[in-house]
């Protein structure tokens, strides 16, 4: 209830914010960002001081029906403004949020890694890229940086969200830290990465305010376009004009289409829906990506994200999930399941490896062995070294080993020449789908093996095909030799794997299909994934990772899920799929508010025109300021969808294309009809015209 109360409460702040910037920004400065809106704006203006001078009997129309215009054209262009400023309003509440995280604390600033006892007591905000600094428990990281000694654990929930704290250590991916985050348990020397306000978090709060965002190229080349439309309808509007006072000439009568009614036709016609709207989708596709924890360094990132059409992805957290599991026991030469299941998770009890606890696991859920406490039963545990590759126990004078195949092999030859056939084939055949065959034995004889295999992660292979319907092709990079790979991959429903991946590996194919006019996607956390990442178009860092990883990206994924990256992408082509869906609306709202207004509007010099007014609109007046308020109200009603965004669809884009055409551009062409004939009907009724 509390929460509830809570986020009622930040929505009525995010409104009254966004009314109030809806007055800041009528600054002449602003609204020539807009140039769509900025007609709309001056347009308001010259209505404006036509009023004033048909107070003085200057009058190019009834003095109400000019306030009525002008009233209307101010509250479209604060309608508009209201769109962008609620769009930012949810950015600028995170951007709070991350600024009260950000404050200037105590640093522990030391001379060098060998002289820890030597500590100078520091502003944060003094500190420069190459001090290091010292924290312990409790205390709250001065700045970004790199961990040059200690692992510790640390809250990072300032600036994720995540409340379960994470390990950062030296060496390794997860040895970049985050200034504003705490240590909350042992210390860390850490080398600072970033000069004072050139933090991540500063970064952070200047793109979810918006105040860094700048306009993709597909978002400047639409607003060329609606540029060139309204250039287009000023000069049919003109050319209207100019025909209509030399048709009322010829014909010895007052011209009846006043400038006020020109000026609001020209509003009516021109692409002001989705130029209203354009710059609050843009921020809209911004904030969503910011409420899934990613931070996008640029909007081009973001758009670049749904245009996608190569993906490449880890095996290891995205596809499987980490770690390989015992699925199967398969026991040799007339062993019994269950008598190979025993000695399996005897010999798995004191490996506390996931492999092991796998095995302990599977035995216990597929034959009910239940688990034996070791000390019981006296065991011995003989630990997994590298060099033997193999582990096991010693118990009541019985060995039970389990290992790689070649190391059991040696083991058993060892102490007698008889190895089992039955097991090197089954070894063979477990490989060659890409599992892992670790073989047990019991005092020298062969049991039976174990198989090992990654496991697919739920619903992955169903989302890969969704990706594929959208003309996505999917790449599995991975470590392991090209037969693994291939039977992985199969497994997953990849479209294509990299084997054996290397740093030179990954840039050489994001380059190749680069320059087959391709848009590549990739995620990463290392140092050596670094090149790849600033390779890509779309290129997101895990937070967890490296420095070099995150200043390589053009996102940082703030949770660390190698998964988030499909997200990216249904989020990137979201905002496209909403822009395109909108401009088709706006575009289809233009032409059917011209075919139905202008018979009415010249009805007066052409009766002959009142054939085409299928509306059977009441008057030239009525006709405009019915066009004129729909005008208005259509861009409040569209901004839920733009923030919101269209529902996302996995088809590809002939269907998506085909889908807009039929929704919002025929929808774009009857919604005028019908709610301007209402208005119409309305402001008649009432006499306002």
């Amino acid at each position: 209830m509390s929460e509830s109360k809570n986020s009622s409460m930040i929505d009525r702040k995010m409104m009254i914010r966004a009314l109030k910037d809806s007055f800041i920004k009528l600054s002449p400065k602003t609204q020539i960002e807009n140039l769509v809106m900025f007609l709309v704006y001056v347009s308001a203006i010259l209505t404006t001081a036509l009023f004033f001078l048909s107070l003085f009997g200057i009058q190019d129309a009834p003095s109400g029906y000019i306030l009525g215009i002008t009233i209307i054209l101010w509250f479209t262009v604060l309608f508009a403004n209201f769109a962008e400023a609620i769009a930012e309003g949810r950015g600028k509440a995170q951007a709070d949020s991350l600024r009260s995280a950000k404050k200037d604390v105590t640093a522990h600033k030391i001379p060098s890694i060998d002289s820890k006892e030597k500590v100078e007591e520091i502003s944060s905000a003094l500190l420069k890229k190459g001090d290091i600094v010292i924290v312990k428990a409790g205390e709250q990281i001065p700045a970004d940086g790199e961990v040059l000694e200690g692992a510790a654990s640390v809250d990072e929930s300032a600036i994720t969200g995540e409340s379960a704290p994470v390990v950062r250590e030296a060496g390794g991916d997860r040895s970049a830290v985050t200034g504003g985050t705490t240590v909350i348990s042992d210390w860390l020397v850490i080398e600072v990465t970033n000069e004072a306000g050139e933090s991540f978090l500063d970064k952070m709060i200047a793109m979810v305010e918006g105040s860094s965002r700048k306009k993709t190229p597909n978002e400047i080349a639409l607003q060329i376009f609606l540029i060139a439309l309204t250039i287009i309808f000023i000069l049919v509007t003109v050319s209207l004009y100019t025909y209509s006072l030399f048709s009322a000439n010829q014909a010895g009568i007052k011209n009846p289409t006043s400038i006020t009614s020109l000026i609001a036709l020209l509003v009516c016609l021109a692409p002001t829906t989705i130029g209203a709207l354009l710059s609050s989708i843009g921020i809209a596709g911004m904030s969503r990506l910011n409420q899934a924890n990613v931070l996008a360094m640029s909007g081009r990132a973001i758009e670049a994200a749904g245009d996608v059409d190569i993906l490449m992805l880890d095996k290891t957290g995205t596809i499987t999930l980490g770690n390989r599991q015992a699925s199967e026991f398969i026991p040799v030469d007339g062993h019994t399941v269950e008598e190979l299941a025993d000695a399996a998770q005897l010999s798995s009890l004191p490996d506390e490896t996931p492999e092991g606890r796998s095995v302990v696991v599977l035995a216990k859920e597929k034959f009910g062995i239940r688990e034996r406490n070791l000390n019981e039963l006296n065991m011995k545990f003989v630990p997994f070294t590298a060099s033997t590759r193999m582990s096991g126990v010693d118990v009541k004078g019985i060995e039970i080993r389990k290992g790689a195949a070649d190391s059991i092999k040696n083991y058993v030859q060892d102490h007698s020449e008889i190895y089992s056939k039955e097991c090197e084939e089954i070894v063979k055949q477990i490989a060659n789908k890409g599992g892992t065959p670790l073989v047990v034995t019991k005092d020298h004889v062969v049991l039976g093996v174990i198989y090992l295999k990654d496991i697919i992660k739920t619903g992955v292979k169903e989302k890969f095909a969704d990706l594929r319907k959208m003309g996505i092709k999917t790449i599995m990079i991975t470590g392991d030799n090209p037969l693994t790979a291939a039977a992985i991959a199969a497994e997953a429903g990849v479209d294509d794997f990299l084997a054996e991946a290397t740093p030179e590996g990954k840039l050489s194919m994001i380059r190749d299909f680069q320059a087959k006019g391709h848009l590549v996607a990739m995620t990463g956390d290392g140092t050596n994934d670094a090149p790849a990442l600033a390779q890509a178009d779309v290129a997101v860092a895990m937070n967890t990772g490296t420095q070099a990883a995150k200043e390589a990206g053009n996102m940082v994924d703030l949770d660390s899920s190698p998964t988030k990256l499909i997200d990216i992408v249904r989020i990137g082509k979201q905002l496209l799929m909403t822009r395109g869906s909108l401009t088709t609306f706006s575009i289809a709202n233009d032409l059917a508010k011209y075919f139905a207004i202008i018979p009415a509007l010249f009805m007066g010099l052409y009766p002959e025109l009142s054939a085409l007014n299928i509306m059977r609109l009441h008057s030239a007046s009525s006709a405009i300021f019915s066009a004129i308020i729909y005008n208005a109200l259509v861009i409040i009603a569209l901004i839920p969808l733009a923030l919101k965004g269209v529902k996302y669809r996995e088809v590809s884009a002939g269907k998506l294309l085909s889908r807009n055409l039929l929704i919002y551009g025929l929808g774009g062409i009857i919604t005028p009809f019908i709610f301007v004939k209402l208005i119409d009907v309305i402001i008649v009724a009432t006499g306002l015209v």
